[in-house]
């Protein structure tokens, strides 16, 4: 089996494993289908977000690792039930980031609780996975709203994470989502969602990618 780690440094290998992954196989599919697989079999509730969740939602969007949602409880049982058995910590003293021993690909968990972007306090939080989860193909995916909403949270709080902006932008494009769709999302980041959604609509009534 050869280190997912040493394929993305390659750039003519990373292109390789990078189609293999939009159709449905490669060695981060193969990781995340046995990720889904263990923690369901060991009753752990999860939802995946972060990239992943975008292209289980129709974005495609190549990544280098894969984003997990569990509660604390969730969390402390990845720990005793798997690591060691199929995954590791990603370093010496890692509390949440690990790394599947198989392929060396990173598993990244985000607990309930916790506030996207910057960490600080803010209305929009990690929620339980059960409530937010949709399956999708199998997979436990968080909910294009939640997904929107959390990307949006981040952005704005977080001047490095502008990438989650263009995320949400291009889920906007991709779905056809107006501005009406701002009321399914938490008060605090709708007037982003509207900015975001005009921006969207005037490029494509210019014509416009």
């Amino acid at each position: 089996m050869s280190d997912f780690q040493t394929i993305i440094d390659s750039p003519a290998a990373a292109y390789a494993e990078g189609l293999r992954f939009f159709r449905g196989t490669g060695m981060l599919n193969d990781a995340l289908s046995r990720l889904v697989r263990d923690l369901e079999n060991n009753g752990i509730e999860y939802a995946v977000i972060g990239a992943i969740a975008l292209n289980q939602h129709g974005y495609r969007r190549f990544t280098e690792d894969i984003d997990l949602l569990l509660t604390r409880e969730g969390l402390e049982r990845f720990r005793e039930k798997l690591v060691g058995l199929g995954y590791r910590p990603a370093f010496e003293g890692a509390k949440k980031k690990f790394r599947t021993t198989e392929e060396n690909v990173p598993v990244e968990v985000i607990t309930t609780g916790e506030f996207p972007g910057d960490g600080l306090p803010k209305p929009v939080v990690f929620p339980h996975p059960t409530d937010v989860s949709r399956e999708i193909d199998g997979i436990k995916t968080v909910s294009l709203e939640k997904l929107i909403e959390l990307k949006l949270a981040s952005g704005i709080s977080a001047p490095d994470r502008l990438k989650d902006l263009a995320d949400v932008q291009e889920l906007i494009k991709l779905k056809g989502l107006d501005a009406e769709f701002a009321s399914q999302l938490d008060e605090s980041v709708r007037k982003k969602f509207v900015e975001l959604a005009d921006a969207a609509k005037a490029a494509g009534d210019r014509g416009g990618n």
